[in-house]
């Protein structure tokens, strides 16, 4: 269950009309910005995008990226853009950072379904004039470049069936190939294959049968052993496909651990699952914290970007 709190009554043509008026002359009047785009859902706000370019022949987009500056900017362009090019956006700048970001490449391939991640695939096309599949190859090699495109091409099986005799046997290999890690390039690709063709039902199957034969969870024993890039994309991808939404509660947790907050993290969970999950994230993050994710966000940002952030999880500053 989303955050999102959305009128089901609103007016494109009113919300264009508004928004306008909050950034024309001198100054912007970004609490208007954020009441009004914070409160539509992604069809909402394409029609206020339509409407605001019929009305004043501009793109809104880019008026707002030259009204806003800042987290608050990015959280509010990654929030407007169509969801499908939202996530490209977010692959492409994983793989254009100097630190490549390659947790995020996993996380769209594994977190989103069959049909989310193709369409994905399109709007990168669109966008950059090249495929996902190509800017992923271009920058990774060896084995992590072949688990990486195996996932982002990957159309899954999206059916109930379970092979139990399979996940017994993929079990084994998974627990070899860990065992084995850095020994045999042969498990690893092993692994590349059962973790890039299988359906999700078919893998959580195959990694609770991990834990029932070995007595620890798979996530467990790669945390404790993983220390490249590969075998960490490995472990992402395993806790994507099990249950995505303890990984963004982990991922959450993480933004605001320490002495700094990662404010990229931060906006795309946020974004990406305030019209999806970030409800059932919440609680999960309260039942492993005992503070509200709420306060969390609250004591680590300031200014229109907590207000902007605390508005798409449904709590008004």
């Amino acid at each position: 269950m989303g955050t999102l709190i959305a009128p089901t009554n609103h007016s494109p043509l009113e919300d264009a009309e508004a928004i306008r008026k909050a950034v024309k002359g001198w100054g912007t009047d970004e609490k208007v910005i954020i009441t009004i785009l914070g409160h539509r859902d992604a069809i909402q706000r394409q029609k206020i995008r339509e409407a605001y370019y019929e009305l004043f022949q501009e793109d809104l987009i880019k008026r707002l990226e030259s009204e806003l500056s800042g987290d608050f900017e990015r959280a509010m362009y990654r929030w407007i853009v169509e969801p499908s090019e939202r996530y490209a956006l977010l692959a492409n700048i994983a793989l254009r950072h100097a630190d490549r970001n390659y947790d995020v490449i996993v996380e769209i391939a594994c977190a989103l379904s069959p049909e989310e991640l193709f369409i994905v695939r399109r709007a990168y096309h669109n966008r950059y004039h090249h495929s996902l599949e190509e800017d992923v190859a271009a920058n990774t090699s060896g084995h992590l470049r072949q688990l990486l495109v195996g996932l982002v091409s990957s159309f899954r099986y999206g059916g109930n069936e379970i092979n139990a005799k399979l996940a017994q046997s993929e079990a084994d290999i998974l627990h070899e190939a860990i065992k084995l890690k850095d020994k045999n390039s042969n498990k690893d690709e092993e692994v590349i294959r059962i973790l890039t063709t299988r359906s999700k039902i078919q893998l959580v199957a195959t990694f609770n049968r991990y834990r029932d034969d070995h007595g620890i969870a798979i996530t467990k024993k790669l945390s404790d052993e993983a220390s490249d890039d590969f075998h960490k994309a490995v472990n992402i991808a395993i806790r994507c496909i099990q249950d995505h939404k303890k990984y963004y509660e982990k991922v959450l947790r993480n933004a605001m651990k320490g002495g700094g907050t990662n404010e990229d993290a931060l906006t795309r969970v946020i974004v990406t699952r305030a019209e999806k999950d970030l409800n059932d994230i919440k609680e999960i993050y309260y039942k492993r914290n005992s503070v509200h994710l709420e306060d969390s966000v609250a004591k680590e940002t300031s200014g229109d970007y907590k207000k902007f952030l605390l508005t798409l999880m449904g709590k008004e500053d």
